[in-house]
């Protein structure tokens, strides 16, 4: 669901499930759509999810995309 959101949105960047029962991950792209995918992740989430609280972290502006694409990590 995350990775589906994430190109609909056209941001890249990765996602993970810790072994803490948390999510970590990287979200690049136009300050727009990464808004839009906080917001997303923030409120929204996976059918599954149950959202306690989020945190956003090492925010900075980047020249260029470190990623191609969205995916889940493991």
């Amino acid at each position: 669901y995350t990775e589906e959101e994430a190109r609909k949105l056209g941001v890249v960047g990765w996602v993970k499930n810790t072994s803490q029962g948390t999510v970590t991950g990287q979200v690049q792209g136009p300050e727009d759509k990464v808004n839009a995918m906080k917001s997303w992740l923030s409120k929204v989430g996976s059918p599954s999810s149950r959202i306690d609280r989020t945190s956003f972290s090492n925010e900075k502006e980047i020249s260029k995309l470190d990623f191609s694409g969205f995916s889940t990590r493991y």
